[in-house]
This record gives C-alpha cells, sequence and structure tokens, in this order.
C-alpha cells in the first residue's frame, strides 16, 4: 500500500514542480475502447490480437508524431459494437473520426487514415491506468466519477497512460489537444469545460500536444504576460534554438526565450526513486 507522503503526485506538489510545459507530444492519436484491466504497457504484444496489434503498430510506424491509448468505462459499456477514434490534433487544424468494429480483431482490416465518420466536438480523456500508476487511479477516477454527471456517454472516457503520473489527475482534451493536469474533482468541471470550450486555464496547463516542450514553455509565458486564454488567440510563427515566436489572433507578434533547466528531484511514479527532472522556462521579449 503506498502512503498519502509517498504517492508520487503529492511529492511533486510538495516540491514545488512546475507544470508548465510537460505536455505529452503527439499530433496524431488512435484512441481503442478495451474494456477490463489493462497491462502496464498497452503497446506490448498481447494488449491486442496479434494481427489488430501489428496493424496499430504499422500505423504509429508510418504516422509521425503518433500515439495510442486505450479507452474504457468503469463497469463496461452496454454495447455490441466497439469503439475507436482516430483524431488530428494539430495546432490549427483538428479532426476526430469514429469507427465501430464488431470485435478488435477487425481493426487488423481498418484504414486508420481514411475509415470512420466524423465526429464533433471534444473527447475528454481521463487517465486511470491504475496497472501503471496508483495516483491516476485513485486521482484519476474521482475526477472522471465528476466529470460523468455532465458529459455524453462517447464524449468522456477513462483513458491509459498519456503521460506525467505525478501530474494526476491527468485530463487531455482532444482534439484541441489541450492537455490539463494537477485537476481536482471540485474543480473539474469548470476547468475541463473552459477546455471543452477552447479556452485555456494556466493555473492547470501542462500545454499543448502539438507543441514540443520549449514551444509549451514560450507559450505559456506568452498567454500569462499578455493575458490570452483563447486557444485560437496564438499561432506558432517559428521556433529557432533558444528562442520562439507567436503571433496573436490580433496580429501582434510575440517572441521568447526558453531554457533548459534542472528541477527538484521528484518520483517520476510511486514508487519510483527522485530524480531530477528537465524543467523549461521562459522569458518574454
Amino acid at each position: 500500500m503506498i502512503l498519502a507522503t509517498e504517492r508520487c503526485a503529492d511529492l511533486s506538489r510538495l516540491a514545488g514542480e512546475s507544470l508548465v510545459a510537460t505536455a505529452t507530444t503527439a499530433e496524431s492519436w488512435l484512441l481503442i475502447e478495451v474494456p477490463g484491466t489493462w497491462p502496464r504497457d498497452v503497446s506490448a504484444a498481447g494488449a491486442l490480437p496479434v494481427d489488430a496489434h501489428r496493424a496499430v503498430s504499422a500505423w504509429l510506424e508510418r504516422t509521425p508524431r503518433a500515439r495510442a491509448l486505450f479507452l474504457r468505462k468503469p463497469g463496461g459499456r452496454a454495447a455490441a459494437q466497439t469503439l475507436a477514434f482516430v483524431v488530428r490534433a494539430e495546432e490549427s487544424a483538428g479532426e476526430t473520426r469514429r469507427l465501430e468494429v464488431a470485435s478488435h480483431d477487425e481493426l487488423a482490416t481498418v484504414d486508420f487514415d481514411t475509415d470512420g465518420e466524423p465526429v464533433e466536438g471534444q473527447l475528454v480523456l481521463v487517465c486511470g491506468h491504475g496497472t501503471r500508476d496508483a495516483c491516476c487511479a485513485l486521482l484519476g477516477t474521482a475526477v472522471y466519477s465528476v466529470l460523468s454527471r455532465r458529459l455524453g456517454e462517447e464524449e468522456l472516457w477513462i483513458s491509459s497512460h498519456h503521460g506525467g503520473h505525478r501530474f494526476a489527475g491527468n485530463v487531455l482534451v482532444l482534439p484541441h489537444g489541450i492537455h490539463l493536469g494537477r485537476v481536482e474533482p471540485d474543480d473539474a468541471l469548470l476547468v475541463t469545460g473552459r477546455a471543452t470550450a477552447g479556452e485555456i486555464e494556466l493555473g492547470h496547463y501542462r500545454g499543448r500536444t502539438c507543441y514540443d516542450p520549449p514551444v509549451q514553455a514560450a507559450e505559456h509565458a506568452i498567454r500569462a504576460s499578455a493575458g490570452l486564454d483563447r486557444i485560437e488567440d496564438l499561432r506558432l510563427l517559428g521556433a529557432e534554438s533558444s528562442s520562439v515566436r507567436f503571433r496573436s489572433s490580433g496580429g501582434r507578434d510575440y517572441a521568447a526565450i526558453v531554457e533548459e533547466t534542472v528541477g527538484p528531484p521528484v518520483p517520476a511514479s510511486c514508487g519510483a526513486e527522485p530524480q531530477a527532472q528537465k524543467v523549461f522556462t521562459a522569458r518574454v521579449l
């Protein structure tokens, strides 16, 4: 049993570790409904039928900046079909396609690049991968329970690990690509509601998944400095060495200098030894 004082999420908070620029980086996502208990590594052979695993692995290999996650509903979902979603989460272009398959075996015959029907709105994924980390199971499940009172069945999901156990509860909003951390049950509805509407709550904002960490740091600093909280308020102009440039929707250009430093030693997950973590900080010019 892991005591509260030993949980990675508590230790990260106590150490004052920043959420800034910690978002997972990906622009394409494959989300597959897999009921029941997941293995620690959902990408490992055996997590899906052999042919389905090969098809998913092939898609990941040929698709730049791609990740696959498993989805489920606590207690299961009463449906004859299994769902999957293919999500494109680029800076200014987002798309979600919904796929129905009779079984996971059928994933081997799906064209993940073209098949499926368009889905309007956002998907909300709460990490609750208990076999990966206790904090995600405990804090993620509590956040999911609150959000389930407002969000629809196909809108809200428990997901496998999408990065950063120690920032639980972690919430990922797609295709906006907004990654949120340290979401508590008390603020889950407000913070997540803003994200699905395209608004960013900087206090919980880990970054956009379409950006690499230095760009995430610059974006956060510019938003904080200029008071910009709409997702469309900023567009990336370029990132060269330590300099990152954005343009606002009003036509104003911003620049920031990013520095990589070492943060406080914290465990990356429950039970791990504390290690110094990378930190990206940005100064707006």
